[in-house]
Order: C-alpha cells, then sequence, then structure tokens
C-alpha cells in the first residue's frame, strides 16, 4: 500500500514538473497576466485538477522560476565545461546573456513575484535562497573559469549577481543603446584584467 501511494506520489511530481516544462505557460505577460485560469489552462489542468497540484499560483510560479534558475546553472555549465580559455569564456557567457536577456519573461516575473510576496508578508526562506543559490552557483563557476576566486576580491554571490542582474535586469532590452551581453563581456574583461597582476605576485 504504501508502495503504490509512492508511485503515485512520483507520477503527481513528474506530472507537475511535465507541465512546469511546457513552453506555452502565460508568464509573459507578468505575474499579473499569469492567472490561475490561464496557467491551469495551458497546462492542460482544470482549475480543480490545477489546485490539486499546485497550493496556490504563488506556489506554481515559484516552481517555475525554480526550474528557470536550476537550468541557467545547468546551462552554463555545460556551454563552460572544456573551456579554458578566458576570452573563450567571456563570449560565450556574453552570448548565452544576451539569448537569455531577449526572452525578457523570467526577470519581469521574478521582481513582481518578490515585490508581491513582500508586499503580502509572504517573502521567505525558500523564495530568498533560490536567488541567492543560482547567484553563488554561477559565481562559482565564473571564478574558477576565469581564475578569479584566488584572491578574494568578489564573492561568487556578487560575481553571479552582478551576471545575473545584467541578464535578467530587463531595462536594456527597451533601450536598443547596448545589450545585456555586452555588458556583462565589459564587466568580466575588467575583472579579468585587473586580477592579472594580483595573481603574478
Amino acid at each position: 500500500m504504501n508502495d503504490t501511494h509512492g508511485v503515485e506520489a512520483e507520477d503527481g511530481r513528474e506530472r507537475r514538473q511535465r507541465h512546469l516544462r511546457i513552453p506555452g505557460l502565460p508568464v509573459g505577460e507578468g505575474y499579473e497576466g499569469a492567472s490561475v485560469e490561464r496557467i491551469a489552462d495551458e497546462a492542460g489542468f482544470s482549475k480543480g485538477a490545477f489546485y490539486s497540484n499546485f497550493s496556490s499560483k504563488q506556489d506554481v510560479l515559484l516552481q517555475l522560476l525554480e526550474g528557470n534558475a536550476g537550468h541557467d546553472v545547468e546551462e552554463l555549465s555545460e556551454l563552460l565545461r572544456d573551456v579554458t580559455d578566458p576570452d573563450a569564456v567571456i563570449e560565450i557567457v556574453a552570448h548565452w546573456s544576451d539569448t537569455r536577456a531577449a526572452e525578457q519573461k523570467w526577470g519581469i516575473i521574478a521582481i513582481e513575484f518578490l515585490r508581491r510576496a513582500r508586499r503580502d508578508g509572504n517573502l521567505g526562506m525558500r523564495q530568498r535562497q533560490l536567488f541567492v543559490t543560482q547567484w553563488e552557483e554561477i559565481g562559482k563557476l565564473l571564478l574558477d573559469k576565469l581564475a578569479l576566486g584566488r584572491d578574494g576580491r568578489i564573492s561568487a554571490l556578487d560575481m553571479g549577481g552582478i551576471v545575473l542582474e545584467l541578464t535578467y535586469g530587463g531595462i536594456s532590452g527597451f533601450l536598443r543603446a547596448n545589450t545585456a551581453g555586452q555588458m556583462v563581456r565589459h564587466v568580466l574583461r575588467s575583472f579579468r584584467d585587473s586580477a592579472g597582476p594580483a595573481q603574478e605576485t
């Protein structure tokens, strides 16, 4: 009996994850645009079935954001797996940043989600830790690939935060003056260049 319950629970988790991967989930219009009715409809749930899989709209959006954050770490790790040349690392990250920034929706939904959670008194450790973990993991990857972590000039949290804030901040996508990738490239080159003398001494 317990085994059957475990299978049902796993099926439920798999079903939720499958629906969360549907590209048509309406997060592109921000928090308000992603109504329970629209999310349920796009995911193929009735409204009742939606609430049997997710406790609230906040729950499904948090899970979407968690999935996106994890995907960023996996994607960058894979892109940089065999890359050792710092210039190539910077170019790959800059291109990745432009690609992710072009979607715009993730930065918008994250900011609106966190702002609403704070307003409603629901901003807790899970929400904060999601972004802290993402920033730290991306930061560790870049500090290692660019050999910047040896002197402690910048923490993994700060490095990841800079790159991801530039990528998902969103305003550069509307200006057409420069791109997130251009800014990421300048920042990473500056860190790399400034670290050179410190590593030689």
